[in-house]
């Protein structure tokens, strides 16, 4: 009587516990996704307005640092992504709210550059380097955060105002985050790491 082959048993069992953990992976990285949007539209709603500027302060510079240095530069510009995609539709996930017609007014380049921001932090975050090339790459997300809005207010205002509005009084404050999210950003990273992988 022939016997079961139990090198096709354990073949089969190792392919399904593979395909367990692949399923699981993907699900922590949609979680982790979810959590993202949540997180940047709760630091959206922190919002101050600034007089004279069309533009107000909000946290979501810091959570965008966040969200780039915990999930990576791709995982981190996809959650960016989606949580703008969400706006889009009407989800009330930006500062005085949601729609398409949000993206097109003030504050629509800085949002429009919100994954290009996460995507440089977390580059930076993941290469496992120096805390230089971490502190150059938090730096380098919000002049890009910047230089999006600056470039949508520019015809509107021209370049001095819009630098003068829409830039220079953020510049000081966004700084102390990027400075808030270095001192943490090997932790997180690697700690992400390991959860995401």
């Amino acid at each position: 009587m022939p016997q079961p082959s139990t090198s096709g048993s354990a073949s089969s069992a190792a392919g399904g516990a593979a395909g367990l953990l692949a399923r699981s992976a993907v699900a922590r990285r949609v979680l982790a996704g979810a959590g993202a949007v949540v997180l940047t539209a709760l630091a959206a709603r922190v919002a101050i307005p600034l007089p004279g500027s069309p533009v107000p302060f909000t946290l979501q510079v810091l959570a965008v640092l966040l969200v780039g240095v915990a999930l990576g530069p791709r995982l981190g510009a996809a959650s960016m992504g989606a949580y703008l995609a969400a706006g889009a539709a009407g989800l009330p996930v930006f500062a005085a709210g949601g729609g398409l017609p949000y993206l097109l007014g003030p504050t629509g380049g800085y949002l429009l550059a919100l994954p290009a921001g996460a995507a440089v932090a977390g580059w930076a975050a993941w290469k496992r380097s120096s805390l230089a090339l971490h502190a150059v790459g938090l730096v380098a997300a919000v002049l890009v955060i910047h230089a999006g809005g600056v470039g949508w207010l520019v015809a509107s205002l021209g370049l001095e105002e819009a630098v003068a509005r829409g830039s220079i009084p953020f510049l000081l404050l966004d700084g102390v985050k990027a400075l808030l999210v270095l001192v943490f950003a090997d932790r997180i990273a690697g700690v992400a790491r390991e959860l995401l992988a």
